[in-house]
């Protein structure tokens, strides 16, 4: 029972590959909305310069998907990056790959995904826009950072343990089990 926790163990950061396929596997069953939100204004200048086809800037990319670049009222609306059809681990990946003008163009796609409400979810129950100020807060409070991934990790873990002393509750199974898994955790980073 002592493998069972240290296999869990790895955190997101180090293994990003299945974490994005198990998310992107969720979001093709339709089960989990992918929500971004970006600037209402910054993307409709988009959606107008594609049409006039005239040049798409990272400057702009970033202004419409960083709501630090933006003023604290101005509107954030939700978009479903389900509708972009491919998985990006973030922004500057998807400028990376499809450019500043694919990525515009991408973020078109998630707003038209979002408001065709493929998984016909009630009105009331769904994303609504928010100011940038409040976009701001969630990102905050949300364990998106690496030192919240680590403490939820960390809980994770716990929990484990807890759980693993509630199965088999002998003394020295416990103590081994803490004395061996520090030493696995350090083999791994070596």
């Amino acid at each position: 029972s002592s493998v069972r926790p240290q296999s869990r163990a790895l955190p997101p950061a180090e293994s990003p590959v299945p974490a994005a396929m198990a998310a992107e596997a969720a979001a093709e069953e339709g089960k989990v909305q992918d929500i971004f939100y970006v600037c209402k204004k910054t993307l409709e200048d988009l959606q107008e310069k594609l049409k006039k086809n005239e040049e798409i800037t990272q400057e702009l990319v970033n202004q419409m998907t960083f709501p630090e670049n933006v003023d604290d009222e101005a509107i954030m609306i939700p978009v479903d990056m389900r509708g972009v059809g491919e998985d990006f681990d973030d922004v500057e990946q998807m400028v990376e790959k499809l450019g500043p003008k694919g990525t515009a163009e991408a973020f078109i796609k998630a707003k038209e995904y979002f408001d065709a409400n493929k998984d016909g979810e009630a009105e009331e129950d769904r994303p609504k826009p928010m100011t940038a100020q409040e976009w701001r807060e969630v990102l905050e409070a949300e364990p998106g950072c690496e030192e919240s991934e680590e403490e939820l990790l960390e809980d994770d873990e716990e929990e484990l343990e807890d759980l693993d002393e509630e199965e088999g509750e002998e003394g020295e199974d416990d103590d081994g089990e803490e004395a061996e898994e520090p030493a696995a955790k350090k083999a791994k980073t070596e």
